[in-house]
């Protein structure tokens, strides 16, 4: 953001859905209509380094037509989404896999991937 912009976001961190206004200063970002400290984190983070949790399916290799879902355990860089699907798209594992099992691990060196339901 340049000084003197303005962006609108809504917070997602609680149910309460502030409406945020953040503008660039010569001091940092200040944040506006958060009812809470949480806004102003969540603005600063969404506009300087964005993140998300990533999820999706895994083949399993030795289970015709099967997959697991899984997610990372912790937020990757949103720039690094698209990459991350192209890499994993190419990834197999075997059964058995148990929900919270590392089927990738440190994924770009941000998070694992990991399991969320059960392959027998």
């Amino acid at each position: 953001m340049k000084i003197g912009e303005t962006k609108e976001l809504i917070c997602i961190n609680c149910p309460m859905g502030c409406m945020l206004s953040a503008t660039m200063t010569e001091n940092g970002l200040s944040v506006t209509g958060n009812t809470c400290p949480r806004g102003e984190k969540y603005a600063n983070e969404e506009l300087t380094h964005p993140t998300r949790t990533l999820t999706t399916t895994l083949r399993v290799d030795n289970r015709e037509g099967k997959y697991v879902p899984v997610k990372t355990n912790g937020p990757i860089s949103k720039e690094k989404l698209f990459e991350a699907m192209k890499l994993l798209s190419k990834v197999s594992v075997s059964a058995p896999i148990k929900t919270g099992t590392v089927v990738y691990p440190s994924l770009f060196g941000e998070a694992d991937v990991v399991a969320t339901g059960n392959v027998d």
